[in-house]
């Protein structure tokens, strides 16, 4: 069995912000399979399940992410795919890859500290560094205004979702980064 669990905070206050890639990228994944994702243990996370495995979205927030990974019963980190978002990627861009830091990304350090290991494969959503004077806290909390960098975001969220479909389907890391990593272009 393998997991998607997309990154994000629970509520309408965080409703398609940047840092909702996760969520929103996981949100076409359960639509693509017409599926509903349901509240489950304590209300700690939604979930459905998929052919190939379970599409996951933590409420515990960001930064405590890897506390549902307990519940899940996962027995191997590299049954895992975490979609999140990324300020060193450009908007529109996308990565994938396994293992590795958490770019200060808490959400990927939790999930890390939970499974005991950085061996899953993370697929990491651009949304660009934020525009001189502004917060870099206020610019992942932020929806995207600008019209062509909305394109390109939704662009790359979808291309997350593929990706994902492709991961539940047994694709390896290596096929995922051949069709899905691109760059983004601003």
């Amino acid at each position: 069995m393998r997991f998607v669990i997309g990154l994000g905070n629970p509520g309408t206050k965080y409703a398609h912000t940047r840092h909702n890639a996760g969520f929103d990228a996981t949100d076409r994944l359960a639509a693509f399979f017409q599926v509903t994702l349901k509240k489950r243990c304590l209300r700690l996370y939604r979930r459905a399940t998929v052919p190939g495995g379970l599409i996951v979205q933590p409420l515990t927030y960001m930064n405590k992410s890897g506390n549902i990974i307990k519940y899940l019963r996962i027995k191997d980190a590299s049954s895992v795919a975490v979609i999140c978002d990324n300020m060193d990627l450009a908007v529109g861009g996308l990565r994938i890859r396994r293992g590795g830091g958490s770019s200060g990304q808490k959400g990927l350090n939790s999930i890390s500290e939970a499974l005991g290991s950085p061996d899953f494969i993370r697929i990491y959503v651009g949304v660009g560094r934020p525009e001189e004077g502004v917060d870099v806290v206020d610019h992942v909390l932020q929806v995207e205004k600008d019209e062509r960098k909305a394109e390109l975001y939704n662009q790359a969220l979808d291309l997350a979702m593929k990706a994902s479909v492709k991961f539940l389907e047994g694709s390896d890391v290596e096929e995922l980064q051949r069709e899905f990593n691109r760059k983004g272009v601003l």
